[in-house]
């Protein structure tokens, strides 16, 4: 049974990260890059406006990150649960 619930646990940890991460990516790519595009161009950032900035790079930028950070805080996870590779 404890191997079971390490599993559910291990699974449980995984959707967490992974809705983390996509939460983050739907903040930077919708929201920063669609909605509220036009509060965010009143804000300059090297010489861009910010909300064009997220729309054309930043979110690409957030994006690549995210990768690298899901990547990391996995294997993390799999040394903590366990299952990870030799």
């Amino acid at each position: 049974m404890s191997e079971q619930k390490s599993r559910q646990d291990y699974w449980k940890a995984n959707l967490k990260l992974m809705a983390l991460c996509l939460g983050i990516w739907f903040v930077v790519s919708y929201l920063f890059g669609i909605i509220l595009v036009h509060q965010l161009n009143a804000i300059s950032l090297g010489g861009y406006q910010l909300g064009f900035w997220f729309a054309q790079q930043g979110s690409i930028y957030v994006f690549v990150v995210l990768i690298f950070f899901y990547a990391w805080r996995m294997n993390k996870l799999d040394r903590q649960f366990d299952v990870h590779e030799d």
